[in-house]
């Protein structure tokens, strides 16, 4: 068995880069980590380009069929970024899902945390959601820390980049409802009830939703704040009106 030892090497260099979103859009693969997050993708028919296994980690039997490279704990160190690696990464490539149903849609407007759209991302999911798509200033959705936060969810529900106003053009045109999270002018979501085919817009964490793009929605929605808070966090906000949505 060959052991890859020197951080040098050109394969080492080249699944570092893939930390960057520049280098992942061009050679349109990304890099995963963790035994639950590899299993999901293969689960998910996803294809994995390799897998790479620290010296002395054991491997599931199905990962056989790919190509497996091994190097030391140096090396791995390098190439991953979690703080208590499992001792196994893979390289997956790119996949544009096919969205499945015309019903629930979100619509992520420049959210910068990748915690924050990662669990969006998971909860889109458990509520159903058919699409995601993730307006200009939205974090890259390949980036490491987003698919953690995911726990592999980002290999389930469609993800696409589009500008959000000529998402919520193209949603109409298909006769959607539009709603946005705000708590200026708005509704309390306890007041309105979600259609068949409705979209929900949620903002930045600190700036909120553009103004043009509220201008665009049909209802403006907010969750009541009954203590001291200002706000909520965008994730938990968000998982709240999906789910009402959803009801």
């Amino acid at each position: 068995m060959q052991v890859i030892t020197s951080i040098q090497n050109n394969q080492v260099k080249n699944w570092r880069k893939l930390h960057t979103k520049k280098y992942r859009t061009e050679m349109k693969c990304f890099l995963i980590e963790g035994f639950h997050l590899i299993e999901e993708a293969y689960k998910s028919g996803w294809e994995i380009d390799t897998i790479i296994v620290r010296e002395g980690v054991d491997v599931p039997d199905w990962s056989n069929q790919y190509t497996i490279t091994y190097v030391d704990e140096r090396v791995f160190k390098e190439v991953t970024q979690t703080e208590k690696p499992q001792g196994i990464a893979a390289v997956v490539k790119m996949k544009k899902l096919e969205q499945k149903a015309d019903d629930f849609v979100l619509l992520v407007d420049a959210i910068q945390d990748p915690g924050n759209l990662g669990t969006i991302i998971r909860t889109a999911d458990a509520a159903g959601f058919s699409k995601i798509v993730n307006g200009v200033g939205t974090v890259d959705h390949y980036n490491d820390k987003v698919i953690r936060a995911s726990q592999g969810s980002i290999f389930h529900i469609p993800i696409e980049q589009d500008d959000i106003l000529e998402a919520i053009k193209k949603l109409k045109n298909n006769e959607y409802t539009i709603w946005a999270s705000a708590l200026e002018d708005a509704i309390d979501y306890h007041d309105i009830e979600g259609e068949e085919k409705t979209a929900l817009i949620v903002g930045n964490e600190g700036a909120g939703i553009e103004e043009a793009v509220l201008q665009a929605a049909d209802h403006i929605v907010k969750i009541p704040i009954y203590g001291q808070a200002e706000s909520l966090n965008v994730s938990v906000a968000a998982g709240i009106l999906m789910y009402k949505m959803r009801k």
